[in-house]
C-alpha cells in the first residue's frame, strides 16, 4: 500500500520526503488555510510536486459541474500534473465524467460509503478518498466500510484506486492495508508515529552505548 501526506506544509512534506516513505500529497481548502495566508498558493503547490516529484491532488472549490470543469481547466494550465480532487457531489461526477473523457486524473473526495465509492468508480474517477476517520468520529466504523469497499472492488475488478483518507492513528493505515486500500493519505504526524517503536530508540540507544563503552576500553589500553 503507498502513503501519501496529507498536508500543505512544505516543512512536513520535506521531512517525509526525504524518508522515501511517500510517494504522493493530497491537499484541500482547510489544510491550505492553515498555512501563511501571504504564500502563494501556486507556487506552494508547484513546490511541493519538486518536492515529492509524485501524486498532487488539487482541489476545487465550485459545486456546479461548469464551475468545477472551469477552475481544473484553470489548475491544469499552471499545474498539467495536476491530479483534479472532485467532491462527492451528482454534479462532481458529472465533472468527473467530462474530464475522465480527457484522460485528465481525478481524486473524488468526501466519500462515506461503498455506494458513493462505487458511483465515483462508474463516473471514471481516477481515485476514490474513503473519509474513514470522520465516520469513527460520528460513531461509525470507517474501516468496515473501506473493507467493504475493497471487497467489491476485488469482487469486480474495479480500476478506481482506493485511497484512506481522515486517518486519525497508525492503527488505521494497518488496518486498511489488511483490506486491501491501495493508498492511505496521512498527517504527518501519524506518519512520524508508524515509524517509531520505543524499542526501535531503546534498541539504538543500547547499541550506541556499548559502542562508547567498547571504544573507551580500548582507549584504556
Amino acid at each position: 500500500m503507498e502513503l501519501y501526506i496529507d498536508s500543505a506544509n512544505l516543512s512536513e512534506i520535506q521531512a517525509m520526503a526525504s524518508t522515501g516513505i511517500i510517494s504522493g500529497v493530497t491537499t484541500n481548502p482547510t489544510l491550505l488555510a492553515k498555512e501563511d495566508p501571504t504564500l502563494d498558493v501556486k507556487e506552494l503547490i508547484k513546490h511541493i510536486h519538486a518536492t515529492i516529484g509524485g501524486h498532487v491532488s488539487v482541489e476545487v472549490i465550485s459545486t456546479d459541474t461548469k464551475g468545477m470543469l472551469k477552475e481544473a481547466d484553470e489548475i491544469l494550465k499552471w499545474f498539467p500534473e495536476a491530479t483534479i480532487k472532485i467532491p462527492m457531489i451528482p454534479n462532481g461526477l458529472s465533472a468527473v465524467k467530462e474530464l475522465s473523457k480527457q484522460n485528465i486524473p481525478t481524486n473524488v473526495t468526501l466519500i462515506f460509503s461503498p455506494g458513493q465509492a462505487l458511483a465515483a468508480n462508474n463516473a471514471g474517477a481516477t481515485y476514490v478518498s474513503v473519509f474513514l476517520g470522520r465516520l469513527d468520529d460520528i460513531g461509525q466504523d470507517g474501516v468496515a466500510v473501506v473493507k467493504e469497499t475493497c471487497e467489491i472492488w476485488d469482487r469486480h475488478g474495479l480500476e478506481s484506486m482506493i485511497i484512506a483518507a481522515s486517518i486519525r492513528h497508525p492503527i488505521h493505515v494497518l488496518e486498511c492495508a489488511k483490506a486491501g486500500a491501495d493508498i492511505a493519505t496521512t498527517p504527518y504526524k501519524i506518519l512520524q508515529q508508524l515509524m517509531k517503536h520505543p524499542l526501535t530508540d531503546a534498541g539504538v540507544a543500547s547499541f550506541i552505548a556499548d559502542h562508547e563503552k567498547m571504544m573507551s576500553a580500548k582507549g584504556g589500553k
